[in-house]
């Protein structure tokens, strides 16, 4: 127990490193998750995320740093459980399902005891992820969600304190993946288990996740609930990781940062500094009303500038427009709700939401 009474986090890992001929692939990565909670560790390929999965799991040793299920030391450079004692179930993009068992085998793997105790466990689990009616089916029966599942109940079946998963789910068509996330963040959650998502995808992140740790060359680079790390982003990079970005440069002068779309407020950002001022396409406004041939419209948000339709897509859900812009030629994008498919060429006036902008010193 901790001082304040509460129990200690589910897994706890401090300051691990992982280098590489002199590279640190894990650089100072520190992460507490709680029972019933999903920590989604996010970000781009090759940056650590499975080498940390792995640290965890205890199929890599790391070069420093501690690793703690609830408040009891499991792994540090010199104390090591071994994996199978660990009480940590994986999960990986590939099910890795013993084509040569049925289902009931597979999932009864890795369980300890009496035959018939182990049975219970399985048609417990296999009725949970509603797969009962294939108890006795070989793998190659079934389709890719169908195996994903058996999967899930087979890593859930020793009941383990804390799951980590790597990219479990992009083996599914899309048509099928959102429901199976859902399910299986269901079945976790009620299980109370903790568990560690690994993802290159924000949407997968931000669908599943409690919290989101993103990462970046081996670091964690923003750690918070998902609302917090998409709409407070640490940098540029953490903007564009998330979206489509816009950004203007600007210099800052009395704290204020003076651009084609009006001034914007730089608090704290000394005089001569070069800014970013960065905004995602769905926070540029277009003014539907006039063309941008005619004067300068009066607008409550900032100046507008003039552009000129480059390409215009339906995606479906949004319109996606790009314009050139008549200040620098540079390329912006808007987003705008259902169908908006202006012909290339027509100028238009736009203004930015002033609450929906980052702005960040050039680095």
């Amino acid at each position: 127990m901790t001082k304040t009474g509460a129990p200690p986090p589910r897994l706890e890992i401090r300051n691990l490193v992982r280098a590489y001929d002199g590279r640190a692939v894990v650089d100072d990565v520190s992460l507490t998750i709680s029972a019933g909670q999903v920590t989604c560790l996010l970000g781009p390929s090759g940056c650590g995320k499975s080498t940390t999965l792995r640290i965890i799991a205890g199929v890599e040793m790391q070069d420093s740093g501690e690793i703690f299920v609830d408040g009891r030391l499991v792994c540090d450079t010199v104390f090591r459980v071994p994996p199978e004692r660990r009480q940590i179930g994986l999960m990986f993009q590939d099910f890795a399902l013993f084509p040569h068992l049925n289902v009931a085998d597979n999932v009864a793997f890795g369980l300890k005891g009496p035959a018939e105790v182990k049975r219970d466990r399985v048609v417990e689990l296999l009725g949970k992820v509603d797969l009962l009616r294939f108890i006795d089916e070989f793998p190659h029966h079934l389709s890719g969600g169908e195996q994903q599942r058996v999967a899930l109940a087979r890593a859930l079946a020793p009941k383990p304190r804390i799951m980590l998963m790597d990219e479990p789910f992009s083996g599914l068509d899309n048509r099928l993946r959102d429901g199976i996330r859902d399910e299986t963040l269901s079945l976790l959650k009620e299980e109370g288990t903790a568990v560690l998502l690994v993802t290159h995808e924000p949407e997968e992140a931000m669908r599943m996740a409690d919290e989101i740790a993103l990462m970046r060359g081996g670091r964690i680079v923003q750690q918070g609930a998902p609302y917090n790390v998409y709409t407070r982003p640490v940098d540029l990079a953490a903007v564009a990781f998330f979206s489509d970005t816009n950004v203007v440069r600007a210099t800052v002068n009395g704290a204020l940062a003076d651009t084609v779309f009006g001034q914007f407020l730089a608090p704290g950002v000394a005089d001569g500094t070069d800014v970013d001022i960065v905004f995602r396409p769905q926070h540029v406004k277009l003014d539907f009303d006039r063309d941008g041939s005619g004067p300068l419209p009066t607008v409550s948000d900032g100046v507008a500038a003039g552009g000129v339709v480059q390409r215009a897509r339906f995606l479906g859900h949004e319109s996606l427009v790009e314009f050139s812009m008549d200040h620098d030629g540079s390329l912006l994008k808007a987003t705008v709700p259902n169908v908006f498919l202006p012909a290339t060429g027509r100028r238009m006036w736009l203004t930015v939401r002033r609450d929906r902008c980052f702005i960040y010193p050039v680095r």
